[in-house]
Order: C-alpha cells, then sequence, then structure tokens
C-alpha cells in the first residue's frame, strides 16, 4: 500500500490542508491521520510521529510547533535554521533528523501567512517582496517547499523503500498580459491628440511620425506583435492564456473601451487558439460588481464563461481578492508572484488550491504562481534581455529540479521591439527554447 500513516495529538482543517498538498500531490503518496498512540505504535507499515514529543520507535520524527493545529491569526517567532544547506522555519529540534516543524513552515509560506499581519504596502498598495521572510533571509529564488518536501520524500523512501514516490513532472505555461492592445491606433481623437502633445512637449518627433504612419495604415502597430506571438505558439506547441484588461479607464487602467469592434475582434481571434482569461482592473480590486463587470464583459465577447484570472499590477490582497474571484466563479489564478522580484512568492512554483485564512477552509480555486515578469527584469532589476536569460534559466533549473509549473508573464507591447522595449523581442523565444529543452533533458 503507497500510503503513510501520521500520528499527530490533534488534527484541524490547515493539517489536512497541507498533508494533502505535500503528502498526496507533491510525492503522490496517500495518507491517513491517527490521534491514537497506540495505533500509531503498534502500525507496522509506514509512519511519522508529527507530534511535540520523540517516541522510541519513530523512525521518522517531525516535531509540531502547533501552527496547523490552530485557528486565526498571531505574529509568530519563525525560529529560522538550516537543514541540508537549506533555511527552514520553526527550527526547534536541531538534534532530530528533521530539525524544524516542515509541516506548518511549508503551510506559512503557501498561505502566505505573513500577508494577513500588519505590514507596510507601496504606493499601489502592494506587499512588496522585501517585507517577506523568504527575501529577507535570502530564499526568494528557492522553490523552498518543494526542496523541504523532496527531503522528506528521500528519507520516506529510505526507510520504507516499498513506497514509491510520484515527483510532479515539469511544465511550463506562457501568459500573456494585455494591459493595452495596441499602441497608437484605435485611441480616439482625444487620446490620439493627448499623444501628439505629449510627443511635441517631450520633443518626441519618432513617436509623432509613428503614431501618424500606424493611424493612417503605413506602419504596423508596435504593440500588434500577436501574430507573432501565434506563430511562436505554433512552433513549440505552447500552452499560451491570454489576460484582457478590461476595466473601465482610469489613470491605470488604460486599455481600449470592450466595445471597440477591433479589440472585440482581437480576443475572438486569440480566443481560438489560446485560453483567454480576465486581468481584472486596477480599480475592481476587491469590488465584487465591478470584476463581475468585467468578466461579463468578456464572457460576450468570447461566448465563454471565464474561469482563468490575473490581477493588474499584480494587486494582491489577503483575503479579499481571491474570496471576489471565488465568488465571480474565477478558478485559476495566475497572480501569486511579485511585481519587484522575480522568486517563489508561496515558497512553491507548484499549482495548489487557496486555503483561506478568514474561514479556515480549503478552496477550490487553483493557484498558479508566476515565477518572473520581463517588466520587473527590465524596469526593477534594470536587467539587459541578454543577461536575463541566465538569470531566469536559473530559475527554470530550480523549477525544474524540484518539480512544478514554470509559469512566465510577458506583455504584447514587450514582444514589438520598440521603444523602450527594444530589444527584447527576442526573449520570448529564448525562454521558450529554454524551456523545449529542459523537457528533453
Amino acid at each position: 500500500m503507497n500510503s503513510i500513516l501520521i500520528y499527530c495529538e490533534k488534527s484541524g482543517p490547515r493539517l489536512k490542508y497541507i498533508l494533502h498538498l505535500l503528502i498526496e500531490e507533491f510525492l503522490g503518496l496517500g495518507f491517513s491521520l491517527t490521534h491514537d498512540l497506540n495505533d500509531y505504535q503498534n502500525c507496522q507499515n509506514a509512519k511519522i510521529n508529527y507530534s511535540r514529543n520523540k517516541h522510541p520507535d519513530d523512525f521518522i520524527f517531525i516535531p509540531s510547533c502547533g501552527l496547523v493545529q490552530e485557528s486565526g491569526i498571531k505574529e509568530k517567532s519563525l525560529q529560522v535554521g538550516n537543514w541540508h544547506h537549506e533555511p527552514t522555519l520553526f527550527n526547534s529540534a536541531p538534534e532530530e533528523t528533521i530539525p524544524f516543524d516542515l509541516f506548518s513552515a511549508s503551510f506559512y509560506l503557501v498561505s502566505r501567512y505573513e500577508e494577513y499581519l500588519p505590514h507596510v504596502r507601496d504606493q499601489f498598495e502592494r506587499f512588496e517582496a522585501e517585507s517577506s521572510i523568504a527575501f529577507q533571509h535570502q530564499f526568494l529564488e528557492k522553490a523552498i517547499v518543494n526542496r523541504w518536501v523532496n527531503f522528506l520524500g528521500e528519507i520516506i523512501t529510505r526507510i520504507y523503500p516499498h513506497l514509491h514516490i510520484n515527483k510532479p513532472k515539469f511544465q511550463f505555461i506562457s501568459t500573456i498580459d494585455v494591459d493595452n492592445a495596441f499602441a497608437f491606433k484605435q485611441k480616439g481623437i482625444m487620446r490620439s491628440l493627448g499623444g501628439y502633445v505629449r510627443g511635441l512637449v517631450n520633443l518626441n518627433r519618432k513617436n509623432i511620425v509613428d503614431r501618424t504612419k500606424t493611424i493612417f495604415g503605413k506602419m504596423q502597430d508596435p504593440f500588434d506583435t500577436y501574430e507573432f506571438q501565434l506563430d511562436l505558439q505554433r512552433k513549440y506547441n505552447l500552452k499560451v492564456i491570454y489576460f484582457f484588461l478590461l476595466g473601465d479607464y482610469g489613470v491605470n487602467d488604460k486599455n481600449l473601451p470592450s466595445n471597440n469592434p477591433y479589440l472585440r475582434k482581437l480576443i475572438k481571434h486569440l480566443s481560438d487558439y489560446a485560453l483567454i482569461g480576465i486581468h481584472p482592473s486596477f480599480g475592481s480590486n476587491e469590488n465584487a460588481q465591478q470584476v463581475k463587470k468585467e468578466i461579463s464583459r468578456l464572457s460576450g465577447i468570447v461566448h465563454k464563461e471565464i474561469k482563468q484570472s490575473r490581477q493588474h499590477f499584480s494587486r494582491l490582497h489577503f483575503p479579499g481578492t481571491y474570496q471576489t474571484l471565488i465568488e465571480n466563479g474565477i478558478v485559476e489564478d495566475y497572480s501569486m508572484g511579485y511585481h519587484n522580484h522575480p522568486g517563489f512568492r508561496a515558497g512553491t512554483s507548484s499549482a495548489f488550491n487557496w486555503y483561506d485564512l478568514d474561514t479556515e477552509t480549503e478552496t477550490q480555486l487553483k493557484i498558479f504562481p508566476f515565477v518572473f515578469s520581463e517588466s520587473t527584469l527590465k524596469f526593477n532589476l534594470k536587467i539587459r534581455p541578454q543577461d536575463a536569460i541566465t538569470k531566469i534559466n536559473f530559475l527554470i533549473d530550480e523549477i525544474k529540479n524540484t518539480g512544478g509549473v514554470f509559469t512566465s508573464m510577458f506583455h504584447n507591447e514587450s514582444l514589438g521591439d520598440y521603444g523602450e522595449w527594444k530589444g527584447w523581442k527576442n526573449f520570448y523565444e529564448e525562454i521558450i527554447k529554454v524551456t523545449q529543452n529542459k523537457k528533453t533533458q
């Protein structure tokens, strides 16, 4: 039987959630729980003691700090330690083979417990990478939860060689945000005039000339990179998801109106080849009615239910953002990542069901973390495209070696080789090539 018995003094929804994720989904094992010490001690099959006290007959002991048996949110002493040269949280038994509460540490990161605690937000009301325990202890670019679980899997199979670990296979999902479908065309008289005025004020003659050429059909719009994207999709047999911004016009929401015929035609065209998801606007965050309106707009264009989403500006607030998405029928979200640093916001690249700490329940909202966006590399880290390949190749290796999903985030404008994105067009295909090579290795 490919299953393991886990003894604990007290159970609860948090423990069942994290065991389901780590033992069943990450390791491919079954598990059962017992609170009866006699049942545990009499068990002749694979077993783990997950409690505060070690027993003489323990083969695998994981010390419990109590986080996954609790409810509510409290400040925690994280007790950062080290295991297999990797940082750990809730380290309380340095002499043991597993010196820390692996289940609570994983739950703390995956549930984003720290984002429920008081913290400083940036000017766009976002939790920044620098505030995270992962950044502060220099493991943001490690899929640390996967690493911990893989070490646990090695211990389990060494002691119980009849058990079979089934680590998830490496996958790649390409996601593209369409914040602004076109640079110049279809902007309307007032926005076009505003563009000309800015060009004059900034003495940007090229912008004025290119805007004019595009409006009169003498030049392809620089943000119209969709056929290039589709060519790559066909060439490499990619799974692609487009997230369209269909919010009301505002300072941070500047796409075309949802009733624009060119935008509607574009969305319908791309929906023939890829999944289409909603990009909830900056102004919609935690506003259930506005999110509903934007989803309805997109659904009306593609004549399909909209099930995927990613937040514009990566504005992710706990628990409100996800509760709003669930209320509006979203079943997959791709917002779990930082706007200002590449890495693993939830400690993993693997998809997982969101646990709502507010209601203490596992939800059916599947979270697909993204590991980077090209705008983070360019604008926050100031990396050149040729150096960005090396940076991302390291992260892709991390995902492949630990077992997970590599989800990239690009924007249509970065593929136009125009303006501030000059020199970045080939970066997208280079990333695709790297992932293809990893799949065959």
